[in-house]
């Protein structure tokens, strides 16, 4: 006996996709480091290194700001400090920043599959936006929520939960790509499955990163397009 179409299970959807931007998405955190320097340096700071940088990686501009305002006792107010770490980053984010090959590809195969996608960030709008335009990613992600449009920045999982809803789709639908453990840490708090790809490799055995849906332990060098999406395609276990 045949099946009648009406009695066959619908397809899945293709799942909707939401990309952190710097360091997942494009190589911008030199910029933001040298960003965050020549601001600190016009501040009496002269020695701020990038190992010191990197304790900031996945967390937004204001929030770190306000740390590194207080650790080195800068007295000026943060909307001070942001509009001039935002307009050095802009210029040279206009200048040198590239996507990842292979993210690319990714991109590019989600899009003409058919998947939903955002972006979700720490940086500020027009970093976001004169970033994807540079790249020439703003003509297939046009969906963007910066961290200064949500209450609470990552770790939080107000970006992720904004892009869901931006989407018109469920967080448990969501599949969050980020470099940086606050950022899969907000992924786990807004219910979605996360493919970590970290940054830093000495970050990449933090509890955050370890519970991720898919790991790729050798950050960008390891990741490719194709393995992403296979996993993508897997049919989601349920919790026992």
């Amino acid at each position: 006996m045949s099946t009648s179409p009406a009695s066959q299970a619908a397809p899945a959807p293709p799942a909707p996709v939401i990309f952190d931007l710097d360091g997942t998405l494009v190589g911008s955190e030199p910029n933001y480091y040298e960003a965050g320097r020549r601001l600190l340096a016009g501040y009496g700071v002269p020695d701020f290194s990038w190992e010191h940088h990197t304790r900031f990686i996945g967390i937004g501009t204001r929030e770190t700001l306000e740390i590194l305002s207080r650790e080195f006792g800068i007295d000026a107010p943060v909307e001070k400090l942001l509009e001039g770490q935002n307009g050095t980053y802009l210029e040279l984010a206009r200048a040198h920043t590239a996507a990842f090959p292979e993210m690319r590809a990714f991109v590019e195969r989600l899009s003409a599959a058919g998947h939903p996608m955002a972006v979700a960030s720490g940086s500020s709008r027009s970093a976001i936006e004169a970033v994807l335009a540079g790249t020439g990613l703003d003509a297939l992600l046009t969906t963007l929520v910066s961290a200064e449009e949500v209450a609470h920045g990552k770790p939080e999982p107000d970006v992720f939960l904004e892009a869901a809803r931006r989407l018109g789709v469920d967080p448990g639908d969501c599949v969050v790509l980020e470099d940086a453990a606050p950022g899969a840490l907000a992924a786990h708090r807004a219910g979605m499955r996360c493919i970590a790809v970290p940054y830093v490799a000495a970050t990449a055995d933090d509890p955050a990163f370890t519970s991720a849906g898919l790991l790729f332990k050798g950050g960008q060098g390891e990741f490719t397009a194709r393995a992403a999406y296979d996993w993508l395609g897997q049919p989601v276990r349920s919790s026992p």
